[in-house]
């Protein structure tokens, strides 16, 4: 046998090396990131995280557990950018400072974020002290969140959910009812952005849309989270379309 010669490179993503950890039962985030991140350039690694069919304090909380196995099935070899938990309830219920130290005690990265810490980072980048939010979780989910976001600064002054404990409906909420949902809110007044929260919730389509009709500027969890990403990645921001956000840098 001939032994064939050959040179090392550098890992794929000139970029950017990012890591995701989705919950099992989350259908959209991995599909937007995807549309948001095309070129070759930013290397994307997604890992699955049991989660539970229904969304409850119960199983958003069960997560702390798996998050270090999750976070340790990253590829050994790789030093990363940032890695995300991409669960906006989750990191509520765990903790945002619990959920970083569990990653980085598991995974080499310089980074770590999830998307109620970008959202939080997002509307002070947009100046929003006071928001309109629209969910789709039980009632005790969506309280956690709102007393979580005013700790920091941001007030929900207009509220709606869809109520809907089964992850596997939340992926299907039609985006024309998520935007009738939002413009509701948005003319109630008194919102100075408009927060569309959840990673299961299609509002990629919707977001450009929604910020021409009221004048406000729209953070989604996805939008968000890969927002935050690219910035502590230094990877450059995402596409442009996808509200004022990304086209703040």
């Amino acid at each position: 046998m001939t032994r064939a010669p050959y040179r090392l490179v550098g890992p794929i993503g000139a970029r950017g090396v990012l890591g995701l950890i989705v919950l099992q039962e989350d259908e959209t985030i991995e599909q937007d990131f995807r549309r948001l991140f095309p070129a070759g350039d930013v290397a994307l690694y997604v890992n699955r995280i049991p989660s539970g069919v229904d969304l409850t304090p119960e199983t958003l909380a069960a997560m702390e557990a798996s998050l270090p196995q999750a976070a340790a099935l990253f590829p050994s070899g790789l030093e990363f950018d940032a890695v995300a938990y991409a669960c906006t309830s989750g990191a509520t219920v765990i903790g945002t400072d619990r959920v970083a130290d569990l990653v980085r005690g598991a995974a080499k990265v310089r980074a770590v974020t999830d998307p109620l810490s970008a959202t939080l980072a997002a509307m002070a980048a947009v100046g929003a002290g006071r928001i309109a939010m629209l969910s789709p979780y039980v009632a005790e989910v969506s309280a956690s969140m709102r007393d979580r976001l005013a700790i920091h600064g941001v007030r929900t002054v207009r509220f709606a959910s869809f109520e809907q404990q089964q992850e596997a409906v939340v992926a299907r909420i039609d985006p024309a009812s998520i935007r009738a949902a939002a413009l509701d809110l948005a003319g109630e007044g008194g919102a100075e952005a408009i927060f569309l929260a959840c990673t299961n919730l299609r509002t990629l389509d919707i977001i450009e849309d929604l910020e021409s009709e009221t004048g406000l500027p729209v953070i989604a969890s996805n939008q968000a989270l890969a927002w935050h990403m690219a910035r502590l990645a230094g990877a450059g921001m995402p596409r442009a379309a996808c509200g004022r956000l990304m086209r703040m840098g």
